[in-house]
């Protein structure tokens, strides 16, 4: 039977929450192989002036220990 373990990391960007998902995965894979899956646990934003200007992605990635 296979371990898996979770990172969980805050994806950050400035145009949309899917984007800083993309940007947390993107970071993870340069140090980490076989993410396997995503759980998005939070969404967040920061506005300002009336508009958002920055969204976080609260996410925890798996993958199979080797």
């Amino acid at each position: 039977m296979p371990t898996v373990k979770v990172l969980e990391l805050v994806g950050v960007s400035s145009k949309s929450w899917d984007d800083a998902v993309q940007n947390a995965l993107k970071e993870a894979s340069k140090t980490v192989r076989g993410i396997s899956g995503v759980d998005i646990l939070h969404k967040t934003a920061k506005i300002k002036d009336g508009k958002i200007f920055e969204y976080h992605t609260d996410c925890k990635f798996a993958f199979r220990v080797e």
